[in-house]
């Protein structure tokens, strides 16, 4: 039986080489520390950068393989912690956080090395002779701020790609959901040096001195509201930020669709982690002459999904994480309600407990909260349309652009459709899939974020990207440089005019002019 992990302030410190330097991690709790500690944080950080930095990517690798190991024998007690301080579901946490992270350092493991080996870049004919390169880099210290809803997945999986890319990271989990002392002892097991990652317990003013401090980079999870004030601050030291923020997903069906595979999957995508995912399904648009056996489909499943906060491993929803969560909810509901809307499951619901069965809902006003806010909880509003024009200007009609699906048994028509939807992800005759393949890029348009984050583009948005030219050692001097004559005008206009040639001849002449070009330029530099 493996053993299971300690999560008591260890005795060595992640954070901290001793007790003496500040104190352990418990000691970091709290927005009434002195500014000191987090100094002491970022020096022992970008220490631990330079320490990194000089690893080989194999070296890195090496340590996510180790992690790995420890992530899956811990998998029970890791399970066990997330239904316990945060309510998910057994099943939620075994898929969207475990598996979802060890899936994700399968990808670093396989993809870090040619994802950051120098890339050959095909130079033009005006360099022939030439090496271009582009360098990727470390940063150096980077600061994640990281949401409460999917803490383990979200804690893990944004350090190990700043860490593979060669930085230190300082980590900042919500203080709704921080897992004290877990994340410290799986990287202590997995041997990470003390440093390479450090974690610092508190809230948003925390947080606003950790920004203070000027890391080289800052990747938040979360609010809008917060991105935005996140965004304002870093702007006074000009800290790129990453911003992975809310969204307003709609989900599209067309009436040719599957309406029994799509009712079933707008039930998981609105209710899973009891809606609290920033790409939970908002909306669901469903054209008129379908509606009803949509819904019909949708109701039938929905009184099986089963609701508790129990650990049990049958369990479809938990309860909400947090109260003001809870009193969202009940808030967006009330006004909907207040302005026509009616509640077709849900209805004991009591507008206090945590524990919310899924809530269906119909003939929200456009000018509800419901319609306009994101939900963040576990109600699923339906909506009627007619045509694409329609449906994609109701999709649009929003603040947000994170996600979205579109079901049609048209592939042509879905891809039309897809094309003209402002978001940063998308997903044909499926829901949240994007998400599951590692190599797409995730982020999202308009108020839904900035960056991209996964894929390659988003590893190599950890790194300072640094284009290099190479040129062998010579005592050539190029033919632009000094001094300018009358003759190399001439030549470079007869070069300009040969490129634009595309012949055998235009060929012939533009090596010509070059030729002449560069003898020209020796003899005048002499």
């Amino acid at each position: 039986m493996d053993k299971e992990i300690n999560i008591s302030p260890p005795k060595v410190q992640p954070i901290f080489e001793s007790r003496d330097d500040v104190g352990n991690f418990e000691m970091m709790r709290g927005e009434d520390k002195r500014d000191i500690e987090y100094k002491t944080v970022f020096e022992l950080s970008r220490k631990a950068s330079q320490q990194i930095a000089a690893t080989s990517i194999r070296e890195r690798i090496a340590y996510i393989r180790k992690l790995k190991t420890v992530i899956v024998s811990q998998q029970e007690f890791i399970i066990n912690t997330l239904v316990e301080q945060i309510g998910k579901s057994r099943l939620d946490a075994l898929v969207s956080e475990v598996f979802a992270v060890v899936d994700y350092l399968d990808y670093l493991i396989k993809s870090a090395y040619a994802t950051f080996k120098p890339e050959k870049i095909k130079n033009p004919w005006s360099l022939f002779g030439k090496k271009s390169l582009i360098w990727y880099e470390p940063l150096g210290s980077v600061l994640i701020i990281a949401p409460w809803n999917y803490p383990f997945f979200q804690g893990i999986v944004p350090t190990l790609t700043a860490f593979v890319a060669g930085n230190a990271v300082i980590y900042k989990p919500s203080e709704h959901s921080p897992l004290t002392g877990l994340l410290e002892r799986i990287f202590q097991e997995a041997q990470f040096p003390a440093h390479y990652i450090q974690i610092v317990y508190g809230n948003s003013q925390v947080g606003k001195q950790l920004i203070n401090l000027r890391p080289e980079k800052i990747f938040f999870t979360g609010r809008t509201e917060t991105g935005k004030k996140i965004l304002r601050q870093a702007a006074e030291f000009l800290i790129p930020v990453e911003l992975e923020l809310g969204g307003k997903d709609p989900m599209v069906v067309f009436a040719d669709a599957d309406m029994e595979r799509a009712a079933a999957a707008a039930l998981w995508g609105g209710f899973t982690n009891a809606g609290q995912a920033c790409t939970s399904i908002e909306r669901v648009y469903i054209e008129a002459q379908a509606y009803d056996r949509f819904k019909t489909f949708l109701l039938k499943k929905a009184q099986k999904i089963t609701f508790s906060t129990t650990a049990d491993r049958d369990i479809d929803v938990g309860r909400m994480a947090t109260q003001f969560g809870v009193n969202k909810v009940a808030e967006l509901l009330d006004d909907a309600v207040k302005k026509g809307a009616d509640i077709l499951t849900g209805h004991t619901w009591d507008r206090n407990s945590a524990l919310i069965p899924p809530i269906i809902v119909e003939n929200v006003p456009s000018h509800a909260r419901l319609s306009q806010e994101e939900i963040f909880g576990p109600i699923l509003p339906l909506y009627k349309f007619s045509g694409e024009d329609e449906a994609v200007f109701h999709c649009n009609n929003t603040l947000y652009g994170l996600s979205a699906s579109v079901w049609t048994a048209n592939i042509a028509k879905a891809k039309r459709v897809a094309t003209r939807i402002v978001t940063g992800n998308i997903s044909i005759n499926n829901v949240m899939m994007t998400e599951n393949n590692h190599a797409l890029p995730f982020g999202g348009a308009k108020s839904s974020g900035m960056g991209r984050f996964k894929g390659r583009i988003g590893l190599r948005s950890f790194c300072n990207v640094k284009s290099v030219i190479i040129d062998k050692s010579s005592s050539k001097i190029e033919s632009h440089w000094y001094p300018y004559t009358t003759n190399k005008y001439k030549l470079f206009s007869k070069m300009l005019i040969a490129k634009e040639k595309r012949s055998l001849m235009g060929v012939i002449r533009l090596v010509i002019a070059t030729i002449r070009l560069e003898s020209h330029a020796k003899k005048m530099s002499k």
